[in-house]
């Protein structure tokens, strides 16, 4: 085992935080592939000490599609370009409702209700927190948003209403982001996290690997959403979207995507660390190792516009490695 990775079993043992310094991070993301299982062992220790325990389960819906003024190279629902991928107006409350119910009955704990666009219109706003406090009356789910741009007071009107929690992913880090999207500034991004915490909202964000991120931009943007004091890093990884600039782009392998899992759990010790899309394309039959690599959460069912995994599939998963009950219906962990 390296000298660096036997320090940090060290620290984790002597409960010393942070774990890791800067230059200490960039020494991590240099080690060899004959490291990385060792390195996983450490993040896993880190979360057994650390975060929260492994197991529960997210989900979300795509409660509006399409159209978006952005140009994120990456992503399906950008109005730049040309994928195909569904067009349509805000979700009712019904069908919403229906959304959080078979989450919920799948044992899933969070939902999150993500929207296209740069932010809601006023209308739209006002629909979705109706919704949200109806949702909470009824279904005993956690309720998270993803809806772009925020400011502080929609931020409060969003937790009145229920939601306890706000996701905006950062994508990729300050210096890779002009590489990946020119409409507006990371500066922006990060204004909306912040916006979102002065609301009194948790903190969801993170970003999607392989985009052509270098190891030390994997390490800058984990320092990021350490900085930010994010409650929970949502972790993606890259699958290329036909008509996306990124199309064609090669998934990481199991081996590297597990590594930035480790990463991101050692530089952001005691949060919660969600895997979510392109979960199955990068990791195939690895995808319980995300366990062993730091991870305290999956999201499960489908994402924006790819399908995801069975509920039932990863539930068993869960159960075989002793994290989930064989019956899940009506966990809200």
């Amino acid at each position: 085992m390296h000298t660096l990775l036997h320090t940090l079993l060290d620290r984790i043992a002597a409960g010393a935080l942070p774990l890791l310094t800067e230059q200490e991070a960039l020494t991590l993301v240099r080690l060899p592939e004959t490291d990385t299982l060792d390195m996983l062992t450490v993040a896993g220790a880190a979360r057994a000490v650390f975060g929260p325990k492994a197991g529960s389960s997210c989900g979300i819906v795509n409660a509006k599609s399409g159209l978006c003024p952005e140009n994120c190279a990456f992503c399906a629902q950008s109005a730049h370009h040309r994928t195909g991928a569904p067009v349509y107006p805000l979700m009712d409350e019904d069908k919403l409702l229906r959304r959080a119910e078979t989450l919920a009955q799948a044992g899933v704990s969070r939902f999150g209700i993500v929207t296209s666009g740069t932010a809601l219109d006023d209308a739209e706003l006002d629909a979705l927190c109706a919704a949200a406090e109806r949702i909470r009356r009824e279904v005993n789910i956690r309720l998270c948003a993803s809806l772009g741009m925020l400011t502080e007071e929609r931020g409060r009107r969003l937790k009145d209403a229920g939601f306890s929690r706000y996701h905006h992913n950062l994508e990729t880090s300050a210096s890779h982001f002009s590489a990946i999207c020119s409409t507006h500034e990371y500066a922006e991004d990060l204004e909306t996290l912040r916006a979102a915490r002065r609301a009194g909202l948790e903190l969801c964000s993170c970003g999607i690997f392989g985009l052509g991120e270098s190891p030390e931009q994997r390490v800058e943007l984990g320092l990021t959403l350490a900085g930010e004091n994010v409650d929970s890093l949502a972790i993606n990884f890259l699958k290329a979207i036909p008509g996306t600039p990124l199309e064609g782009k090669a998934p990481l392998s199991p081996g590297e995507a597990l590594r930035c899992i480790a990463l991101m759990r050692l530089l952001n010790p005691g949060k919660d660390v969600v895997i979510c899309g392109g979960r199955e394309h990068a990791l195939g039959q690895w995808q319980s190792w995300v366990f062993a690599a730091g991870a305290s959460r999956i999201m499960t069912g489908d994402y924006l516009t790819t399908a995801g995994r069975a509920f039932e599939e990863d539930n068993a998963m869960l159960s075989a490695l002793g994290l989930r009950a064989s019956n899940p219906a009506g966990s809200n962990a």
